[in-house]
């Protein structure tokens, strides 16, 4: 009981604008105070989109610290209203941990990174940030000597570090021994990021947090549903469900996950900030030099495997290349010991590099500051997902290159933009189980398929075409050719 009141006693209260006063265990505090850790804090959560919403300045790191205290609320709630589930501190403080650090891995300006540059910087390279969240957790511990301090509040190493991770990013085929929760509480891994059916606390914080600070109305009460949370055992394993009264809320939830997409996270001028960013970050990428681990240099791409040049990635390397010095050279701040007294400035010494590629990625983001954009000719809609777009997007580029005077296919962008309630054509509601008051330890599937107020379709996609130049008769020709290969496909040129 002493011990109890000693950890309540040092436990630090965050004032969060989604959440209000959070109270968080001293121990995830000891993961908050670490380099690893604060430079999330110069990672944006919604990358270029700030550019369009001038309130989307939010981190990664009132996120995480969000959805550890949502991690922590429902985890709690469960240990408490179902005790024969005998989850543990050590559950509780594992899934807490796991809720602060699963955007660990994130790169500048967050998903641009890895779902737009990486895979154009390293083709072959399957890199996401998750795997990034579980080098940096290791890094985090390993370099602020927090094993001990974790096995001081009762953790069991390693197999606890192994649950911290698997919760963070579960592989496939990954059979570490996470102290019988797999096989005894499955449920908890239902709670950072439930791949079941996408209910989880990381979109109830980022939901909650992206519609407050992008000024978008958010119809989906989290709070309501973690109190209508339970654990019911379905076809042999043990599972989160809902109250039966709560499918409505749920529906709002993915309806919600939907209108962020469709107005802020793919909105149009905002998604091709993004791809001018990220060109600019392919044509500085080779000049770029980071120390890393043992003193040796990485460029952007290469950061991603070395942990100690990775901390020093965040959104700062837009200002690196924005400021580099006028012949393109990187880069633009550089050190030296102090002069002795007397001693003369002599300039440095003549570099004949090329440092082209840097020069060209600093004038495409002084586009981006005076909105000098890569202009939007239109887009269609198909009436379903195409599953052969990289070949249909071929064929357009083709034929833009054709029909445009003066113009190459490299000097269009095409932007296909996937839009769904999280399990891509599909109902999530259908991964759900609810139970019924009078028998909560029922879970059955939703007995309201038939419902004429369902959406129709669970899925939509776009396709935009850009143009990087600004010749307007260049541009009206794109157009025209835009359209009959949308006529000659079926589609409707908007």
């Amino acid at each position: 009981m002493a011990n109890q009141e000693q950890r309540t006693q040092l436990c630090k209260v965050f004032n969060d604008p989604i959440h209000g006063h959070v109270e968080l265990h001293p121990l995830l505090v000891r993961f908050i105070d670490t380099p690893q850790f604060q430079r999330l804090r110069n990672i944006k959560q919604l990358g270029g989109k700030y550019f369009v919403y001038p309130g989307a300045s939010h981190s990664r790191f009132e996120h995480s610290i969000g959805v550890a205290f949502l991690a922590g609320q429902l985890v709690q709630h469960l240990k408490e209203k179902q005790p024969e589930l005998d989850i543990t501190e050590r559950d509780v403080l594992c899934v807490q941990i796991a809720g602060l650090c699963h955007d660990l891995g994130h790169g500048p300006f967050s998903h641009l990174f890895d779902a737009k540059f990486i895979p154009k910087a390293c083709q072959r390279d399957t890199w996401k940030h998750e795997t990034g969240s579980l080098m940096m957790f290791d890094h985090l511990v390993v370099e602020n000597e927090l094993q001990s301090v974790m096995e001081e509040h009762g953790l069991v190493w390693p197999e606890d570090r192994n649950f911290i991770e698997a919760l963070i990013h579960k592989q496939h085929g990954d059979q570490k021994p996470d102290g019988g929760r797999t096989a005894n509480k499955p449920f908890l891994y239902e709670i950072v990021a439930n791949k079941r059916n996408g209910i989880d606390v990381d979109k109830w914080d980022y939901f909650a947090r992206d519609c407050h600070h992008l000024g978008i109305q958010n119809n989906f009460d989290y709070r309501r549903t973690l109190k209508f949370a339970r654990v019911c055992e379905v076809d042999g394993q043990k599972q989160i469900c809902f109250r039966d009264k709560e499918e409505g809320n749920l529906y709002d939830m993915f309806h919600t996950r939907y209108r962020l997409h469709q107005r802020a996270y793919q909105h149009k001028v905002g998604n091709i900030i993004e791809t001018m960013i990220t060109d600019a970050f392919l044509k500085a990428n080779e000049h770029i030099q980071i120390e890393g681990s043992g003193g040796k240099k990485f460029t952007l791409s290469e950061a991603i495997h070395d942990r100690v040049a990775y901390t020093k990635l965040t959104d700062n390397i837009f200002e690196v290349i924005l400021n580099s010095s006028e012949d393109g050279r990187y880069p633009p701040v550089t050190f030296r010991p102090k002069r002795a007294e007397g001693s003369g400035t002599s300039p440095p010494p003549p570099n004949d590099e090329d440092f082209s590629g840097v020069k060209e990625a600093r004038e495409i983001l002084q586009k981006i500051l005076k909105r000098d954009l890569y202009r939007f000719l239109g887009q269609v809609q198909p009436g379903d997902v195409l599953k052969d777009i990289t070949e249909k997007t071929g064929e357009l580029k083709r034929e833009l290159a054709e029909a445009a005077v003066e113009l190459n296919a490299d000097d269009f962008e095409i932007d296909v933009v996937n839009i769904d309630y999280g399990k891509k054509e599909e109902n999530p509601i259908d991964y759900v189980r609810f139970f019924h008051k009078d028998d909560p330890t029922i879970a059955v599937k939703s007995n309201k398929e038939g419902s004429k107020l369902l959406p129709a379709k669970f899925a939509e996609q776009q396709i935009r075409v850009y143009c990087k130049k600004k010749d307007e008769d260049s541009q009206n020709v794109a157009k025209e050719a835009c359209k009959r290969w949308s006529d000659r496909n079926g589609f409707s040129w908007q």
